[in-house]
């Protein structure tokens, strides 16, 4: 989806595509201004914004259910500056 147009993309099945085909349409633009070199920085740092939202959920979902059942126990500020005092 091109800036400026409010039809939203969408992929070969027909399926709406979401935010993502705007940012590799806008990382396809900066490319033609970047050196390789450079350009793999954008690459990865576009990676990383796309895989750390997913592993957070990913450890939510695990330690969720501890945290629930009292099984994992979160130290609070209190306890803490009791027990070093």
């Amino acid at each position: 989806m091109a800036k400026g147009s409010s039809k939203p993309a969408s992929g070969s099945d027909g399926a709406v595509l979401g935010f993502e085909a705007t940012l590799w349409a806008d990382r396809d633009k900066l490319r033609d201004t970047l050196d390789a070199a450079e350009y793999k920085h954008v690459g990865l740092g576009l990676i990383l914004l796309k895989h750390m939202p997913d592993a957070f959920a990913e450890g939510l979902a695990a330690l969720l259910p501890k945290l629930l059942s009292g099984e994992l126990r979160v130290p609070t500020a209190e306890k803490e500056s009791a027990s070093h005092a």
